[in-house]
């Protein structure tokens, strides 16, 4: 096996930390010819572990 770098640790850090917390990503393009707004794309993500969004939930009942 191959042993990890300093580099991969601290993305490895960086990936359990957003698991862990959580994150949202948004975005929006506009796709448009001649001024004419043609298609809109909009778009949201929520990343979390699974067991972050449960314990989010329990929260919010009691």
């Amino acid at each position: 096996m191959n042993e990890l770098t300093a580099e991969d640790a601290s993305l490895l850090e960086l990936v359990d930390r957003l698991l862990n917390k959580g994150v949202v990503l948004t975005g929006e393009a506009t796709i448009s010819v001649a001024g004419i707004d043609l298609i809109y794309l909009g778009l949201n993500v929520v990343l979390t572990a699974v067991e972050t969004l449960n314990k989010s939930q329990e929260r919010r009942a009691s």
